[in-house]
């Protein structure tokens, strides 16, 4: 059975606020609100397998400390810009 695009969505949503730690709640959570209703298919696909990856290496890439996978290099970079506006 197919999932629903609402239902992605909030899917994505709750696992953007419930990671493994506080600081990827709060960063990915509020990524998650403001991007992913205007992302396009191929951009929700990316931050979906994004949100499969490790928080502590995830926490790494978005605050610069290591460098992301090439696949994730331009979300990633979107994140963090996001984050310290």
């Amino acid at each position: 059975m197919s999932e629903t695009y609402e239902h992605r969505l909030k899917r994505m949503q709750m696992r953007s606020m419930r990671r493994g730690i506080k600081e990827m709640d709060i960063i990915l959570s509020a990524y998650a609100r403001t991007h992913l209703a205007q992302m396009d298919e191929k951009q929700l696909e990316l931050y979906d397998q994004m949100l499969d990856e490790n928080d502590q290496d995830l926490y790494q890439w978005v605050t610069g400390q290591t460098a992301p996978p090439d696949s994730l290099k331009i979300l990633i970079k979107d994140i963090s810009q996001t984050f310290q506006k």
